[in-house]
């Protein structure tokens, strides 16, 4: 095979900074005349990516309503891989590559956008959760049950306590293999991730490719696939030397060592797929997480320097613009390329980043050629942000007009087991999203360029890791010809939508000797979704009547008559009369372990109860449920009288977090303690850390002034009282994380306790 001489002088090839004439016009003018933000995009790529994360949440996690899930994995870490909760390093590892091949060619507007940090603090999380994949002689190629998975919708966070109830674990299994395609893919991630930190981090890189050898040793020895039965329902392999093509090239870059080359030329490419009855080098398809061996040819290409390489390159971006050897590709009727109708903009838009891929490094000075080039992939990628038909933006959270049945459990916040389709149904399932997935690509349009926006025609609305990858690494592109700002206030804190923790009362029965009330303590929590363990409610009545009639409240006598959890004995208990203030008394129900009411499923998201409050038998007469407080606004007449009522309190280990108490007091009322600080004259000053405004009560108002503060809005200031407060994570600085932590100490995730001032 031949090969250019100079084009083997260096390893790293892709690093180069040369853009051809094509790029340079572009970059030079283009800004004023493209009417997209590809700077906001790319942040809300970052944003969605961010979502994903399993595991314990990174520090620097910008999304106010997730939290740590996936605790006990066996392997901690990585990215979900789409709307659901199953881990695999497969689709980790391919969108891993691709993120770090986006930021590789066009580091240039990443950087002058402000966001690499952030970039590569996200491909971070997927490569070390690939280095925890890598057992030495194998490796993990699949973490959870689809089965399992698949037949549950609901959020990340509360996984495991559905899975110990439905199936007495919450154990997730784990899967390994040797098999070429996973570890290739692994070994390629590794080694572009390598590159992406040698100058960064070069103790992290050295690890990184320390274990893209290993997975590539593994890869090159087995040269076999179909021995990952778990995650056959939904990535089989097809083939495997396209990723052994594949990775053999990201680690020649990464290493120089011409060995990687020699496996290509001596083994693996006589083995890569081939065109339909015919001798020649596949060049139809597209590059996806089955298929990298158009992505493989463009490596080649560029580090060999090869023409008849650069040609078999190009013949792939022909069949997707204007056909080539007699095949094109359908296009739809308002313009773009459709390959296939699962993820036909993940398709799409990872072929326009090899377009951008080939205008940098194919044209030879050919400006035509690279603008054509460019010209495809901007069509392909403005046609996602709403240059259509329909005039939608296919990128969630981008533009005015985008879908809003996005297919992905978490982000739902739903606490019933159903997803919503919205204007599909009446009811709670017709409820929108509990959040915005800001940055998700969804699958986009079938051919005739039809979009349904429903949560159960995945084909359309279906977002994954691999969907935004090559969408992301276009996107850096994007922003280094076209420019393009980030928000300094995204991302937004999120009020809640609805009330998450309630309760809900009719009147079972009720005579003039005692009440019996039916009550449900309600879990409807997204921000994020949550368990309480001490839970608890009071319901309150005056026994004024029963003391006018002689009796004491010690005649009163209370129990449950049911309990849903009743046969977990002990799961609930009621107390004696407890006096509020005067005659007015109440009587508490506590969960032994709250987590019992959990957001995951129809008999699970309420916890109800039936007891009574009574006096003797013989004091007929004397018991009146009419002045008593919680009673108000109760009705008879079975489940259609269940209504909420603020009258029953709940609480979160004694702080009252739902309904009003008869002296007026709400949860908003509630003030968090504040600490003690010593100042360098010795004396010591009461402040509240997460008390932002300074009015000693820590609210979601403190988070919101933060993030106002924080994105500069200048009808916002803060004393340095309230920058104090306001650096309350433990990290010296002010960041939207101590805004996050504030955030979590509302939502009881964490107590006011764990916030810390700098050390």
């Amino acid at each position: 095979m031949k090969r250019k001489a100079a084009a083997l002088t260096t390893a790293l090839a892709l690093t180069a900074t040369m853009i051809p004439a094509g790029f340079g016009t572009l970059s030079a003018s283009a800004v004023a005349s493209t009417k997209y933000n590809y700077g906001e995009a790319l942040q809300k790529s970052m944003f969605f990516y961010q979502v994903q994360q399993s595991g314990p949440l990174a520090d620097w996690n910008q999304v106010s309503w997730r939290a740590d899930s996936m605790m006990n994995d066996y392997v901690l870490g990585g990215w979900f891989d789409a709307g659901d909760h199953i881990k695999f390093a497969l689709t980790n590892a391919y969108s891993a590559v691709m993120l770090a091949w986006g930021i590789l060619e066009f580091d240039e507007g990443v950087e002058e956008i402000g966001i690499a940090d952030l970039y590569r603090d996200n491909l971070q999380y997927s490569l070390d959760f690939l280095v925890g994949c890598d057992l030495g002689d194998e490796v993990v190629y699949q973490i959870g049950d689809i089965g399992f998975d698949h037949k549950w919708w609901g959020s990340a966070e509360v996984y495991l306590d559905k899975l110990l109830l439905m199936e007495g674990t919450a154990e997730r299994p784990y899967y390994t293999t040797t098999d070429s395609n996973v570890t290739g893919e692994m070994a390629a991630a590794l080694a572009a991730g390598y590159l992406v930190f040698k100058d960064v981090d070069p103790t992290l890189a050295d690890t990184y490719l320390e274990h893209a050898k290993n997975c590539f040793r593994i890869a090159d020895e087995t040269r076999a696939d179909g021995n990952t039965p778990a995650s056959d329902a939904m990535y089989p392999s097809s083939h495997f030397y396209d990723e052994l093509f594949w990775a053999a090239n990201w680690l020649y870059m990464a290493t120089g060592d011409q060995s990687y080359l020699d496996l290509c030329e001596s083994d693996y490419i006589a083995n890569l797929g081939l065109e339909s009855q015919s001798t020649e080098l596949k060049y139809t398809w597209g590059h996806c997480w089955d298929d990298v061996q158009q992505g493989g040819t463009f490596l080649y290409a560029i580090n060999t320097g090869d023409p008849e390489w650069i040609a078999q390159a190009e013949k792939h971006l022909a069949y997707w613009m204007t056909g080539y050897g007699g095949k094109s590709l359908t296009y739809t009727p308002d313009g773009l390329p459709w390959l296939f109708n699962w993820g036909s903009l993940r398709h799409a838009t990872t072929t326009a980043f090899l377009a951008y891929v080939g205008a940098k490094h194919f044209c030879d000075g050919d400006t035509t050629q690279a603008q054509d080039y460019i010209d495809f992939a901007d069509g392909i990628m403005n046609y996602a942000f709403g240059d259509n038909d329909l005039g939608m933006s296919y990128v969630v959270g981008m533009g005015d007009k985008y879908p809003q049945a996005w297919h992905h459990r978490t982000s739902s916040g739903a606490w019933n087991d159903k997803w919503s389709n919205i204007g599909q149904t009446e009811g709670d399932d017709a409820k929108p999203h509990a959040h915005i997935l800001y940055g998700a690509l969804v699958g986009g349009p079938d051919q005739q360029g039809n979009y349904v926006d429903e949560i159960a025609q995945y084909q359309y609305t279906e977002v994954a890791i691999d969907y935004n990858a090559g969408y992301t690494a276009a996107l850096c592109a994007m922003v280094q010809m076209y420019g393009g700002t980030i928000d300094e206030s995204f991302p937004p804190v999120e009020e809640p939508k609805w009330t998450e923790f309630f309760m809900r009362a009719s009147i079972n029965q009720a005579s003039s000797t005692y009440t019996e009330i039916k009550a449900f303590a309600m879990n409807h929590s997204a921000w994020p979704a949550r368990t309480i363990e001490k839970l608890s409610y009071r319901y309150f009545f005056d026994i004024s009547e029963v003391l006018e009639a002689g009796y004491t409240v010690d005649d009163i006598t209370v129990k449950i008559g049911y309990d849903q959890h009743s046969a977990d004995e002990g799961v609930m208990s009621i107390s004696n009369p407890i006096q509020y203030d005067g005659t007015v008394y109440y009587v508490e129900l506590t969960f032994a372990d709250g987590t019992v009411v959990m957001p995951t499923g129809q008999s699970e998201h309420r916890s109800e109860c039936q007891f009574r409050i009574a006096v003797p038998d013989n004091a007929q007469g004397v018991w009146d449920a009419s002045n008593d407080y919680s009673f108000q606004g109760l009705t008879q007449g079975g489940e259609d009288a269940m209504v909420d009522t603020p009258y029953i309190c709940m609480y979160d280990n004694g702080v009252l977090i739902w309904g009003t108490e008869p002296d007026g007091t709400t949860p908003d009322d509630v003030v968090v303690p504040g600490t003690t600080t010593t100042t360098e004259d010795g004396s010591s000053t009461a402040t509240m850390l997460g008390d932002v405004d300074c009015n000693k009560e820590l609210t979601i108002a403190d988070a919101v002034l933060l993030n106002r503060f924080l994105a500069e809005d200048k009808a916002v200031s803060l004393t340095d009282e309230g920058k104090a407060n306001a650096d309350c994570n433990g990290i010296a600085g002010i960041t939207t994380a101590d805004a996050a932590a504030i955030l979590q100490v509302l939502s009881s995730i964490i107590s006011f306790d764990d916030l810390s001032a700098p050390k």
